[in-house]
């Protein structure tokens, strides 16, 4: 399997990382639930440790937001935490667009047009996070401190 725009980001900016391969449904449509599943089985993490990338649209321009799977968006802190009035669930096909990967795929790094990102603050308390790693069924595990300093993020409460 050749390697993704993510981890081609991470190895170009040398920082240390594991890159973890699950066999996913091709039915299924709980893409974070299902790395959940398959992650914490065979690694023995927590589930809070493994994020999950929604694409948002603040006031028109798309923003990435990065959380626990098993945490809900906070549509409006996620909007303050970005310096704007309002957000919604950004229009797939405009994630697609702009991302250059596949919902179930969406990985804060190596998008095609990288996008502001906020990532949820419980992530930087634990010794490393998991996140797609720019394709279904896998999945890159890294040091949360280096994924807010690769993204740029701003790191915030978003969780609803």
């Amino acid at each position: 399997m050749s390697a993704t725009a993510a981890i081609a980001a991470l190895e170009s900016a040398k920082i240390p990382h594991e890159v973890h391969r699950y066999d996913h449904d091709p039915r299924t449509t709980s893409f974070g639930d299902e790395a959940v599943d398959a992650m914490c089985g065979a690694l023995g993490v927590d589930p809070d440790q493994i994020l999950k990338t929604l694409v948002v649209e603040a006031d028109g321009a798309l923003a990435v937001a990065v959380l626990p799977v098993s945490s809900q968006l906070s549509l409006k802190k996620v909007a303050k935490a970005l310096g704007r009035s309002k957000a919604a669930m950004a229009d797939t096909k405009k994630v697609t667009r702009s991302t250059g990967y596949v919902l179930g795929g969406v990985s804060p790094l190596g998008q095609k047009n990288p996008l502001p990102t906020v990532v949820d603050e419980s992530a930087t308390g634990w010794p490393s996070v998991l996140f797609s790693g720019g394709r279904r069924g896998l999945e890159i595990q890294v040091d949360p401190a280096e994924l807010v300093r690769l993204t740029d993020a701003t790191v915030a409460d978003i969780r609803a």
